[in-house]
């Protein structure tokens, strides 16, 4: 097993399908791979996934273009609900590679892992998985919250939101909560350029999305990924103390009127 931890975001088993044969000859009895975690994490390891065939019966298919837009855009959907998403992959492996005995290596996966020319002892695949889907937990905010940031919005009180929920999620939360006011607002809304009203003349006579800095100084609120964070921070961390850019761009972050943290890790 590895374990899950708020920095890989998923965890892994490794789990014997069928405890009572000693040496399986058919696949489907042998060890099998389970992965479950955030789903960013999960779908860039998988190159397959479960669907239901005309006949009405499972089979595996190629992770294709189309399969990855219909996914992420599932994804989003339930995001945008502000409900919780897990992915789930699997891989049977072959039984004449990985016996019931094979000594896996848990420990130290993270040298190897997304390295194709490594393959030390106790190797497994961690790519190349099957995604067998998505599930979505409602996860509502506890009761009264969204009374309690009115109230120290009332006393002049800002709230920031921090979470280890994806971006999509973190905002549907975040408004349901109060923090977010006007998500029509939002700085990567805006930035995407869904609304009619964040387009802007090219001068040529049509439109085209707002620039980072346009959608920046527009925005009422903003929504940080973790690693855009983590990346800023990185950045920034070799810079004398005295150095003014040094925090310049997370401060400007902070003085948004409505500021929310996503994906983030403790560190």
């Amino acid at each position: 097993m590895i374990p899950f931890n708020s920095a890989i975001k998923f965890n892994l088993i490794i789990r014997d399908m069928n405890p009572s044969v000693k040496e399986p000859t058919e696949t489907k009895d042998n060890l099998t791979i389970f992965l479950k975690g955030a789903p960013e994490k999960v779908l860039k390891r998988v190159s397959k996934i479960m669907i239901t065939n005309e006949q009405g019966h499972e089979e595996e298919a190629n992770y294709d273009a189309g399969a990855k837009y219909e996914t992420e855009a599932a994804n989003d959907r339930f995001g945008l609900m502000g409900e919780r998403v897990l992915a789930f992959a699997r891989m049977n492996l072959d039984p004449a590679h990985y016996s019931k005995t094979f000594q896996f290596d848990t420990k130290n996966w993270a040298d190897w892992d997304m390295k194709d020319d490594m393959h030390p002892a106790g190797w497994f695949p961690m790519t190349g998985l099957t995604l067998v889907g998505l599930i979505s937990l409602n996860d509502p905010p506890r009761p009264k919250v969204d009374v309690s940031v009115l109230k120290c919005r009332a006393a002049g009180v800002k709230v920031i939101m921090v979470t280890g929920d994806q971006p999509p999620t973190a905002a549907a939360i975040a408004h349901k909560v109060n923090i977010i006011t006007k998500p029509e607002l939002e700085y990567n809304k805006i930035l995407s350029g869904e609304n009619e009203a964040d387009l802007v003349d090219d001068g040529q006579g049509g439109k085209r999305c707002m620039t980072e800095e346009e959608a920046f100084e527009k925005c009422n609120s903003i929504v940080i990924h973790g690693d855009t964070l983590a990346r800023v921070h990185n950045a920034e961390e070799a810079l004398d103390d005295d150095e003014i850019e040094k925090g310049r761009k997370i401060m400007d972050w902070i003085r948004k009127e409505e500021v929310v943290f996503a994906r983030t890790t403790p560190s």
